[in-house]
C-alpha cells in the first residue's frame, strides 16, 4: 500500500518540481545578473535603497491591507449568514459561480459599468446628480478587486463555521450566554483558522495584482506586480524584475508565516 501511494504521488512531486520550485529558483538566480547577464548585487542594493522602490512596496502592502480588510468586513457575515440558512449549499454556488468567469472579462464588465457612459453615471444623471469619474480611481480598483476576491475569502470562513460543533453554541447558551457573548466567546475564535486562511487567499494574491492596475485603475495604482510586469515585458531588465518577484516571494512567505495555524504542543 505505501508503495503505491509512493508511486501516485510522483505526479505531484514532478509538478512540484517543475512549476514551482523551478520557476522559484529560476527568479532567484536571474536576480543576481544586470542587463548585460554580468554577476551583481546592485539590483538588491537599487531596490533596498530607492524610495521609488520602496514607496511602492508600501503601496502595494497598503493596497492589499484595504482590499483584504474590505474582503473580510463583506465576506465574515455573509459567510455567517449562509450557514445558518436551509439551503446554503445553493446558495454558496452562486457565491462561487463568478470564479469560473475569466478575469479579463468580468475587469471589461465594470469598465462598463464604471465609465463615464456606464450604468452607474447613468443612473446618477437619471437622478440629477450628474456624471462622475469613478474609473481608473483608487477606490474603483479596490472595489473591483474586492468583488474578484470575494469567493476566496468567504468559503474558507463558511467552511470553518460548518465545522463548528453545535453542542458548544447550545452549552454557551445553557451556561447563560447571549447571543453576542456566544459568538464573541465561541464561533469567532473557533472560526478564526477559515479567516486566516481567507486572509493568505486574498492578500497574497493582492500584493502581485497587475491586469487590474492597468484596466481599472488607469495605471494610476502602481504595485509590485506592475513593476515586474514593466521590467519583463517594457524595460527588458529582467534582472530587476527578478529581484522584485524575490522580494515578493519573501512577503508572501511572511504573511503565511503570520496566519499560518500554530500547533500548540503538549500531552493529550
Amino acid at each position: 500500500m505505501r508503495s503505491m501511494r509512493r508511486i501516485y504521488s510522483i505526479p505531484y512531486y514532478f509538478w512540484l518540481l517543475f512549476f514551482v520550485i523551478a520557476p522559484v529558483i529560476l527568479i532567484i538566480y536571474q536576480s543576481f545578473f544586470d542587463m548585460n547577464g554580468n554577476f551583481t548585487l546592485s539590483n538588491y542594493h537599487t531596490y533596498l535603497t530607492s524610495k521609488t522602490y520602496l514607496g511602492m512596496t508600501l503601496n502595494s502592502v497598503l493596497f492589499a491591507f484595504l482590499i483584504t480588510l474590505m474582503t473580510l468586513l463583506i465576506s465574515y457575515p455573509t459567510a455567517y449568514f449562509l450557514s445558518k440558512l436551509k439551503h446554503r449549499q445553493l446558495l454558496l454556488l452562486l457565491v462561487v459561480l463568478p470564479t469560473w468567469i475569466n478575469l479579463l472579462l468580468k475587469a471589461y464588465a465594470f469598465i462598463g459599468i464604471f465609465s463615464t457612459n456606464g450604468s452607474i453615471n447613468e443612473f446618477l444623471s437619471f437622478i440629477g446628480i450628474g456624471p462622475k469619474q469613478l474609473l481608473f480611481t483608487d477606490f474603483s480598483f479596490m472595489f473591483v478587486a474586492a468583488y474578484i476576491e470575494l469567493p476566496f475569502m468567504i468559503m474558507p470562513i463558511f467552511n470553518a463555521l460548518e465545522e463548528i460543533n453545535p453542542s458548544l453554541i447550545s452549552a454557551s447558551r445553557d451556561l447563560g450566554a447571549n447571543n453576542f457573548d456566544t459568538f464573541r466567546r465561541v464561533i469567532l475564535p473557533l472560526s478564526m483558522n477559515g479567516v486566516k486562511s481567507g486572509v493568505q487567499a486574498v492578500f497574497i494574491p493582492s500584493l502581485s495584482l497587475f491586469m487590474l492596475t492597468r484596466l481599472i485603475g488607469g495605471n494610476r495604482v502602481i504595485t509590485l506586480g506592475t513593476a515586474i510586469e514593466e521590467h519583463f515585458l517594457v524595460t527588458q531588465n529582467w534582472g530587476m524584475g527578478s529581484t522584485i518577484g524575490v522580494i515578493l516571494i519573501f512577503a508572501m512567505f511572511i504573511v503565511m508565516m503570520l496566519t499560518g495555524e500554530r500547533k500548540k504542543g503538549g500531552r493529550a
